[in-house]
């Protein structure tokens, strides 16, 4: 059977090679509509740029993938480029499965495109010119042809920017790449069996699992693949064709693939797995995310809502109210804001973006709308104007339970962005369970932050050992304002961080001008005035406007001496240098990250550590939400920021560092230990 299906795909071949003489009647070429992109027209001297080949076969016509399988031909590429540029190998999306005749082809019926990394030259200058001829096969059911297409692109030399909207297009041709899996694969053929065992998480979803194999002839392309789960790996049987020295190839995952490097090794036969195992490992994360979500009350990035949650502690102490109630009302603000977030979140990455956790914070129009509430917060506290139905926080917050919902909504929108212990990896388990197992996940976290309140609330014994209310609230108020006020001035930072100096002075200007509204209905309520609110709202609502007008900056690169920018190629370069790495995800937002780069990374000691220990340094800015730097993040377990890697020469994995640093632990690995 095997030699039949040899010699049906060389007459196949055969064919395809004589078939344009006699099909010039039958159907004209080209049949594939191919375009070269670049993501910037105008890159730097000396900087990578992404090349996008995008291929559109005619309908009912197919081109081929790397490995065409049993029948076809790969493309081949031939580069025209100047002196000193070089690009690299073209990396392709996950493909189709066409069976004809019992011959398995790996294939492309629609739209594709692949991506390659273009290296201009450091002494680039002026024009830059860029060609490709392409030589392919392209196939119907009954008819092959090959073709060939001259493209040709020209760059100009510039400052790298990059459009908006051809970034978010390159995302969303990068989304539909394979991508590395960082854990080594094993494969055993074992009497006409091959049998390949991933890793792969126990509590993540794996359905339509294919094996795309690159190594030729390894498999029999046209066999059935049995897939199991078998704890946390993914085992994989089918016919082997031959017995290979090494199997690389892509493991397709509802549509989405990763790249695997297999070795020859010992792979028993897969025990399948328990139907319980999900609900266990979702049930892990869950408690996992409630003790995260606790624990994150103390954490750095929470200090500033803090002042939010004193007062509220305080009215908790007042049995003549409704201490559960508040509790409960204060609990429903965290948890939903937690589910909204976490739905959005899971609804953009099944779009295909490749988001994590903290993503609207990346965004500078949140930022602002985040200054304006921090601002209005504060100038309550201090006692500017007050808010008397339903409120924030006020004297008369006890009159109803909107401020508690509001104060709990507001305390998780703005607690979250950064990851702490416990954390991290029960946000990385709810970005590959089932949606639904994800949203508890995130419902847990929620819960966790709310937990102090509702215990609070519901033992009468924990109320009796605060202060009661008093006069003493009014100065309290007034101190408490100091930390908000802080708040809105980091705010204010990270805003010109992410849409630079004319952003940063929209955001100012729209904060004074909110704040002489809320300055006017405070005066007209200290007198007695009727309807104190109603000059001020169209002050408020100018300020607001202002989110239109901001616009993201240009990400700047790293400015720590010492320091490089992220990128797995240096990463991979400086990998096979034999040279310890340091690498280190970071935002503006994210005030963990913060502390640590002040208090441990950029102090003279760890500096002085790294430097002896020739240590390379990585910082990956996620600021502003880079695709490449979230998969990057994603793929070792983490939903977001921070997240530190050490990588050790010889040893293939990082160790990932807790994201709580001390300069004694970053000192040690740099001396060796």
């Amino acid at each position: 059977m095997a030699q039949l299906r040899f010699a049906l795909m060389s007459l196949l071949l055969l064919f395809a090679h004589v078939a344009p003489a006699a099909a010039q009647g039958f159907a004209k070429g080209p049949h594939v509509r191919s375009a070269l992109v670049a993501e910037t027209a105008t890159p730097k001297p000396g900087s990578d740029v992404t090349l996008a080949l995008v291929s559109t076969p005619d309908p009912k016509w197919h081109a081929y993938w790397q490995n065409p399988g049993d029948a076809g031909l790969p493309a081949e590429a031939q580069w025209t480029l100047p002196a000193g540029a070089r690009a690299a190998d073209f990396r392709y999306p996950v493909p189709q499965r066409l069976l004809i005749a019992g011959l398995m082809n790996y294939v492309y019926e629609g739209t594709f495109v692949r991506l390659t990394t273009l290296h201009i030259p450091a002494d680039a200058k002026g024009t830059f010119p860029v060609k490709l001829k392409l030589d392919y096969l392209v196939c119907t059911d009954t008819l092959c042809v090959p073709e060939k297409a001259a493209l040709e692109t020209v760059l100009t030399i510039g400052d790298g920017a990059i459009d908006p909207a051809t970034r978010a297009k390159f995302d969303g041709w990068r989304a539909k790449l394979p991508r590395p899996l960082s854990t080594p694969a094993s494969f055993q053929a074992d009497g006409g069996t091959l049998r390949i065992a991933v890793p792969y998480p126990a509590g993540a979803a794996a359905k339509q699992v294919y094996f795309y194999p690159l190594t030729a002839n390894a498999v029999d392309y046209a066999a059935p693949q049995t897939v199991t789960r078998d704890g946390d790996r993914l085992v994989l049987e089918t016919k082997a064709r031959t017995a290979p020295t090494a199997l690389d190839g892509v493991l397709a995952i509802d549509g989405q693939g990763l790249t695997i490097a297999a070795k020859p090794g010992a792979v028993p036969p897969a025990r399948p797995a328990s139907a319980a195992t999900p609900w266990l490992a979702a049930i892990g994360a869950f408690f996992a995310a409630v003790l995260g979500g606790l624990i994150l009350n103390v954490m750095p990035c929470v200090f500033p809502i803090l002042s939010l949650k004193a007062l509220s502690l305080a009215k908790a102490n007042n049995d003549s109210g409704s201490p559960r109630a508040e509790a409960l009302a204060y609990t429903a603000g965290v948890v939903l804001v937690c589910l909204a977030l976490g739905g959005l979140l899971l609804g953009l990455r099944a779009a295909g973006s490749s988001v994590g956790w903290a993503f609207q914070l990346q965004d500078p129009r949140v930022i602002l709308v985040l200054l304006l509430l921090v601002a209005a917060i504060a100038f309550n506290l201090a006692g500017l104007f007050e808010i008397t139905t339903p409120a924030f926080v006020n004297r008369a917050a006890s009159q109803g339970h909107g401020g508690a919902f509001a104060t709990g909504a507001l305390a998780a929108f703005i607690a979250t962005p950064c990851t702490g212990p416990f954390m991290a990896s029960a946000l990385g388990a709810a970005l590959v369970l089932p949606w639904f197992a994800g949203l508890a996940i995130f419902g847990g976290l929620g819960l966790g932050i709310a937990l102090p309140f509702l215990l609070l609330g519901f033992v009468p014994a924990f109320r009796r050992k605060l202060p009661k209310p008093g006069p003493w609230m009014a100065t309290m108020r007034h101190i408490l304002s100091v930390p908000m006020f802080l708040t809105a001035l980091a705010l204010a930072w990270v805003l010109g961080k992410q849409a630079g100096v004319d952003g940063m002075t929209i955001g100012l200007a729209a904060t004074l001008l909110a704040a002489l509204g809320l300055w006017w209905a405070g005066a007209r309520q200290a007198r007695g005035r009727s309807r104190a609110w109603l000059p001020a709202v169209p002050l408020v609502l100018l300020a607001l406007g202002g989110v239109a007008l901001v616009r993201p900056a240009a990400p700047a690169s790293a400015a720590v001496a010492g320091t490089e920018p992220f990128s797995e190629a240096r990463l991979a370069e400086l990998r096979a240098q034999g040279r310890p790495v340091f690498a280190y995800f970071t935002a503006d937002w994210c005030l963990t990250c913060k502390v640590n780069e002040k208090a441990v990374i950029e102090t003279a000691a760890v500096e002085k550590a790294l430097a002896e220990g020739k240590v390379a340094v990585l910082v990956g800015d996620w600021t502003n939400g880079d695709a490449t730097l979230g998969r990057f993040i994603e793929a070792h377990n983490r939903a977001g920021v921070p997240l530190y890697l050490w990588y050790k020469p010889g040893q293939d994995t990082p160790e990932v560092l807790p994201q709580v640093l001390t300069q004694d632990l970053l000192a040690t690995r740099a001396k060796g230990g």
